[in-house]
C-alpha cells in the first residue's frame, strides 16, 4: 500500500466523480461556448455573491491574474513573506505585473490590519504605489492557519478605508470554512477577488476559480488568454469541480480529524522538537538533532509512506481524499517505532 502525504494535490478523481466527468456536456470556451465551464463559474459566482467568475488550469494562475487584473506597473502588493503568492510562485508578481512586493513578517502566514496600516508608501515620486494587498487562507507554510470571519472583516476594511484592493488566496479556503462556520458569502462580501483550488482538498485533477465583479473578471479573462490559458472542451474537468463543490466540501472535516490525530502521535515521539497546532489538514513539525530530516523521510519511504522537508529540520504531511482510517494506523504505527 502505498500511502502519500505529501500534498492533498495528489489526490485522484472518485468513481463518482469520474462518472460525472465523462458525461459532461463540451464546448469551446474560449468562444464561451461550454457549458459545464459556464455552469461552474456561474456557481462559484453565486457561491460567494459576486457577478461573474474565471476557470482557469492553476491556483497559480488564478493568484497571477488577479495580480495583474488590480495593479499598475510600478505598484506594490503588501503580502506576508510566506504567501503562496510570493513564496511559490516563482517571482510571478515581479514578472507578470512589474509589481514590486512589501514583505510583512505574520503569524504563522496570518497578518493583522496594522500590517496593512504600517506599510503603505507615501505617495510620492520616489515610492511605488501601494495598492493591492494579497491574503492567504488557510496559510500553506502557516500549517493549515486560518483566519476567522471576524478577523478577515477587520483586514478588508482597514485596505478598502485605505483605498486598497484586497484578493484571497482561497486554495484551501473550504477547510477553514468548514471550521470557522464562516461562509462564502460572507467571504465574497468582503474581498474584491478570491481564488479557490479544486485540485487539492475537494479532490478535483486540475483546476481553479477567480471570481470578483463583472468588470474584474472581463480582463482577467483577456489575462488568461495572453498567459495562455484559453481552454477549449475543458468541460471535462469543469464537471468534477461541480460534483467536488456539491459533495466534496463537508468531509473536510475528516481529513481535519485524521490530521489531529497524527499530531497527538508526534507529540509522543522523542525525535520531535515541535508541532504546530494543527488546525485543519496539514502537519508540520520540528526535529531534534537525533533524527534527520532526510533519515525521517527515507525511513518512512522505506514503509511506503512519502512525506518531504520543508525546511530545517521541518517536516509536513497534508491529509486528504485519498487517505483514510487503514492509512491512518500504518502511519502513526510507523512514527511511534522509528
Amino acid at each position: 500500500m502505498f500511502i502519500d502525504l505529501r500534498s492533498d494535490t495528489v489526490t485522484r478523481p472518485t468513481a463518482a466523480m469520474k462518472s460525472i466527468m465523462m458525461e459532461a456536456q463540451l464546448g469551446d470556451d474560449v468562444f464561451g461556448e461550454d457549458p459545464s465551464i459556464n455552469e461552474l463559474e456561474q456557481k462559484v459566482a453565486h457561491m460567494f455573491g459576486k457577478e461573474a467568475a474565471l476557470f482557469c488550469p492553476s491556483g497559480t494562475m488564478t493568484n497571477q491574474i488577479a495580480v495583474k487584473t488590480h495593479t499598475k506597473p510600478m505598484d506594490e502588493v503588501i503580502i506576508e513573506k510566506s504567501n503562496h503568492i510570493y513564496y511559490y510562485e516563482a517571482g510571478g508578481v515581479a514578472f507578470n505585473s512589474l509589481a514590486s512586493v512589501r514583505l510583512v513578517q505574520g503569524n504563522r502566514g496570518r497578518i493583522k490590519p496594522n500590517d496593512i496600516t504600517e506599510n503603505i508608501n507615501p505617495i510620492n515620486l520616489h515610492h511605488a504605489r501601494t495598492s493591492l494587498v494579497c491574503v492567504e487562507n488557510t496559510s500553506n507554510r502557516g500549517g493549515g492557519s486560518y483566519y476567522t470571519t471576524s478577523e478577515l472583516y477587520e483586514l478588508t476594511q482597514t485596505a478598502h478605508q485605505s483605498g486598497l484592493k484586497i484578493h484571497l488566496d482561497g486554495a484551501r479556503l473550504f477547510n477553514a470554512l468548514v471550521e470557522t462556520g464562516g461562509t462564502t458569502s460572507d467571504i465574497g462580501a468582503m474581498f474584491d477577488s478570491i481564488s479557490i483550488c479544486l485540485s487539492k482538498g475537494l479532490g478535483c485533477p486540475v483546476g481553479s476559480v477567480l471570481t470578483g465583479s463583472s468588470a474584474f473578471i472581463s480582463e482577467a479573462r483577456r489575462y488568461r488568454k495572453v498567459m495562455g490559458g484559453g481552454m477549449r472542451q475543458a468541460g471535462i474537468i469543469a464537471a468534477a469541480g461541480i460534483y467536488a463543490l456539491d459533495h466534496h466540501i463537508h468531509r473536510l472535516k475528516e481529513d481535519h480529524y485524521r490530521a489531529k490525530q497524527i499530531e497527538t502521535v508526534l507529540k509522543e515521539c522523542t525525535y520531535v522538537n515541535n508541532v504546530l497546532e494543527v488546525m485543519t489538514n496539514i502537519i508540520i513539525f520540528e526535529l531534534n538533532q537525533s533524527m534527520p530530516a532526510d533519515v525521517l523521510v527515507g525511513k518512512l519511504k522505506e514503509q511506503h509512506i512519502h512525506c518531504f522537508s520543508i525546511g530545517k529540520q521541518q517536516i509536513r504531511m497534508v491529509t486528504h481524499l485519498d487517505f483514510n482510517d487503514d492509512m491512518l494506523n500504518t502511519v502513526t504505527k510507523a512514527l511511534k517505532n522509528l
